[in-house]
């Protein structure tokens, strides 16, 4: 691209491809990928109150309120080889949420669950509602 082209781009757009980029990349989709995900991978999720009952989900089969901060959420597949993300929430669609901070770790002893920690900002275990995404 000369100079006097780019200059004349707005700032938000991208740059066209070249056709070595192109060629590099390819242009057919493949069904996996390099890490072995199927082609029927999926993503379950849960929303989960503060005093862990279930407010809505995807292939979630129960979620439990085990201590202060500590909850269990089972799915309906085996999640060993996934991805969590979690993060604080409200199941209602509008408010605020207190702030904190949220852990998630695979639940030792059920293939399908995980185990979710959630904690005050000051670093206390506490209570919260939370939103869990499993890609699997």
């Amino acid at each position: 691209m000369s100079e006097s082209a780019a200059v004349g781009r707005q700032s938000d757009e991208q740059p066209p491809l070249t056709e070595a980029e192109v060629a590099e990349v390819g242009t057919e989709l493949v069904p996996a990928t390099a890490f072995g995900l199927p082609p029927t991978a999926q993503t379950f999720f849960a929303v989960v109150n503060a005093n862990g009952t279930l407010a809505r989900g995807f292939g979630v089969i129960s979620s439990t309120r085990l201590g202060t901060g500590q909850y269990q959420v089972a799915f309906s597949h085996d999640v060993r080889g996934s991805a969590y993300v979690a993060t604080l929430g409200l199941s209602t669609t509008s408010g605020t949420s207190p702030s904190g901070e949220i852990a998630v770790v695979g639940r030792f002893g059920l293939i399908n669950g995980v185990f979710v920690q959630t904690f005050a900002s000051t670093g206390t275990a506490s209570d919260r509602g939370f939103h869990i995404a499993i890609h699997s």
